[in-house]
Order: C-alpha cells, then structure tokens, then sequence
C-alpha cells in the first residue's frame, strides 16, 4: 500500500494526497440518510485532467476502486467510497474558464459550484438554470446524477444543459465529447451517456453548459387546495396555459407545515384556510417586464380558483424568495423530523393523482407514512418515508417503486440510484436492459474500477 500511496502522492504532490488519520469523515459520505459511511484508504486531489488520466491508469492497474467525489451534498450515497478504495476530489478543479456570451455558454471545471458559477455569470445578464436545492452542489456533481431541480419543468434537467464534456476513461484516455453546439447527429452521444452514470463509465473534467437570460421580473402564485386530487388535476392544466412558470411544485399539507415551523415562514395564510388544506400548488413565473408578468400573475390566479383552489396568494420579493429557500431545504426538514428514508420517483404528470394515492395506500397498510412534496410540473414526487422496521420499510420502498414503473415512471428522477437505491434498480428493472448497460460498463471500465457499488453493484 505505501508503493500506491507513493505513486499517487508522486502524480498529484504529496500535500494533495491524504492517507489514514488525514483521511477526514467528510471524505466517507454524501447526505443520504440510509447508508453508513465508509472512510476510503486514499483520497487524492487532482488539478488537472492529466493528473486525473494518471491517477486512473493507476487504479486500473492495481485495481483499487475509485469514487469522484464534488461537494459531497448527493442523496443517493453514491459519494460513498470503499474502504479500500481512492477518493478522487474535484476541490481543487473549480475554476470558471470561459463565460461565452455569444454561443450563450459557460466552459468550467467540475468542482465549481453552483454558487460560484452563478457569481461568475451575474454581469452577463445570463445564469445556469440547473438548481438541484443545494447551491454549494458542483457542476461535476450534476453532471454525476442528471441534476434537476425545481427549475426543470421550464428549463430541463443537466441533460438539457450540458453540451460538452472533457472525460477521463478509467483506461486513462482523455476524450471530448459535444461542444458549444446545441445539436448533433454525429455517431452515438456520449455526452448524454455519461451525464446520469454517476461516476461509473468516465469522470468529467471540464463541462460546458447552456446558459439562459437572467429575466429580471419575478413572482410566486401560492395556491392552496382543500384536496390533493385537485392539486393534480390542475398541473397539466397550468403547463398547458402558455404561462410558462419557471416553478411548479407540490407540497402537502404535513411537509408545509414542517416548513414553516423549521423555516419560520410568515405566509400570510389565514388559520381557516390552513386548517382545511390539503395541499398547496406554487407556481412562481418570471418575465422581461413588470407588467407582463403582472398580466401573467392575474392570469395564474384566475386560473387556479378555476381549477378549485380556496384562493391565491401573491408572493413577491422576500416572501417568494423565503419560501422557494424553504422549498430547496425540503430534505433537511424531513431530515430534522425523523424520516427514514426518501424518495425522488418520477412519474407521468397524468399519473401522478394515482401515484400519490397508491403511495399513500402502501404505506397506510404498511403501517407508516409517506408526505413530500414535489416537482409537479414534470412527475417528479419527493417523499419522506417514515417508517422504523427496516424490513418493512424496504418492502414499503419496493412497492412504491414498482407502482411507480408500472405506471410508465422510474425509480429516480434526479437523485440517482446511488449505494441507496441500486438494489432496487436491480430488483424490479428489465434484466435484458441490466445485461446491456453492464455491456456498456465493460466497454468503458474493463477493469470494474469506477463506483463498482453504484448502478450495476459489482462485489467486493
């Protein structure tokens, strides 16, 4: 062991190499809440692709196992790292090295995160629209995981924004994919193969991504329903409008609640309204000019009491702002209350009103609950599980995934399948489709080095 750890400390510099007690907990996990932590033997900080392409080589001749590693802020425990295997940090990869104002993209490294890169972009009048909740997330990290977000349901998820890709084979080889082009029908994609593959087929050195106009106009239409069906019915009516919200979220009655007690939320929402609430539609949209979007919030609240809400309230300014914050920390507030687990289902839209009541169902004959909220705008359903029994809880899991693919959903929709959800991919997926992508696995990683728990779940 002290050969590998002269070799890699000799590619990297030995300050930039941590080994035993240096090997600090951040390095043994992300925030998923079901998988323990496991302290790698290595963690090594790369500053350039080269380095990376050297550090591979390495681990793939002596077979060690490698996990890449961004802010660490995933929910899937896909940051989690053998004991006996390398850490590679993207730390010290965090440089902005291009704003392009003209093809309207950013060129970065993967560790920038997505409070930098927005800093970096602020005097363009242009931003990165892929907001996954946790703004010290790395761009690295989205690529890892096809980051959404609240943001999607207007401007997609990392897939839709990320055109290029520098990437280190594990065999070593530095290749490029994509570029500054929106479009391309030039042999397979592998851009788009390796955003969503969590660090297990190559690791993303340099990324460019699309930027969009910051819109200076912005406003939130919160709107509550006496009944969660209701809620349901009236996203494909919303989308279908022409409004264009930016923001299309769910929150039921119990996790908005929950927010505004750990967020100190002041809504303005009277006691009888509360009380008899079910759940709660935010539909926050954004415009050139005040007075469109001033059009555009009449409009929404039209529609809403349309569509059965019990009224509309308009947040603008600090209270909007405050409760899209609270939204963004929906994790830590199921965290803070006890669940167990939790869930990023994706779904159909139109299938979302039987979901969300099979779910409830499943976890009411189980013996435990289900609350959450959600990306309503494209299907995608967070739900905090509670429920102690371990071995219940995972059956809980399973039927809820289940329900979920049989109604034409996945598993995850933006957190990934990680250490924590993997054995459930491999439980219920296709096996012809499981075969293919361990095919697919072999041709990139032969050796099996790159997040062997992950996706595919090699052994030990």
């Amino acid at each position: 062991m002290s050969n590998i750890a002269a070799l890699l400390a000799d590619i990297v510099g030995a300050h930039n190499l941590l080994t035993g007690d240096a090997v600090t907990d951040d390095y043994s996990h992300d925030e998923v809440l079901t998988t323990p932590p496991q302290k790698p033997r290595y963690v090594a900080k790369p500053a350039t692709a080269d380095e990376v392409s050297r550090i591979l080589q390495a681990a793939t001749e002596h077979r060690i196992p490698v996990t890449a590693r961004g802010s660490g802020t995933g929910l899937s425990g896909a940051a989690i790292p053998r004991n006996d295997g390398l850490v590679l940090s993207f730390e010290r990869m965090n440089a902005v090295l291009e704003i392009d104002p003209t093809d309207q993209v950013a060129v970065v490294q993967p560790g920038v995160t997505l409070t930098a890169l927005d800093a970096a972009t602020v005097d363009t009048g242009l931003r990165y629209m892929v907001y996954p909740g946790e703004l010290s997330s790395s761009v690295g990290g989205n690529v890892g995981t096809n980051a959404g977000g609240m943001r999607a349901v207007k401007y997609g998820v990392a897939r839709h924004n990320v055109l290029g890709l520098q990437a280190v084979l594990p065999t070593g080889e530095i290749i490029r994919t994509g570029g500054r082009i929106a479009k391309v029908s030039t042999g397979y994609d592998l851009t788009q193969l390796i955003v969503g593959s969590e660090g297990t087929l190559a690791l993303a050195t340099e990324v460019t991504v699309k930027l969009h106009p910051r819109l200076d106009h912005s406003a939130t239409v919160l709107a509550p329903f006496a009944d969660l069906d209701q809620v349901m019915t009236a996203v494909p009516e919303i989308v279908a409008s022409g409004l264009g919200p930016y923001i299309l979220e769910y929150i039921d009655n119990v996790t908005m609640a929950a927010l505004v007690h750990t967020q100190n939320l002041e809504l303005g929402i009277p006691d009888r309204i509360r009380d008899s609430c079910q759940a709660y539609l935010v539909v926050a949209l954004e415009n050139t000019t005040s007075q469109r979007l001033d059009e555009d919030v009449e409009r929404a609240g039209e529609l809403v009491a349309e569509l059965g809400a019990q009224d509309a309230f308009i947040l603008e300014g600090s209270s909007a702002r405050k409760l899209v914050e609270a939204r963004e920390k929906a994790f830590w507030t199921a965290k803070a209350i006890g669940a167990d687990d939790i869930i990023d289902t994706v779904v159909p839209r139109s299938a979302m009103p039987e979901f969300l009541a099979g779910a409830r169902d499943l976890a009411t004959a189980a013996g435990a609950a289900a609350a959450g909220c959600g990306h309503a705008g494209d299907g995608n359903v967070h739900l905090a599980i509670f429920c102690k029994d371990t071995r219940a809880r995972k059956q809980l899991m399973t039927d809820i995934f289940a329900l979920a693919m049989k109604l034409g959903g996945a598993i995850s929709g933006e957190h990934g399948l990680g250490r924590a959800k993997t054995p459930y991919f491999l439980e219920l997926e296709d096996p012809a489709k499981v075969a293919l992508m361990r095919r697919i696995k072999h041709s990139f990683d032969p050796a099996g080095i790159l997040n062997p728990d992950v996706i595919l779940a090699t052994a030990e």
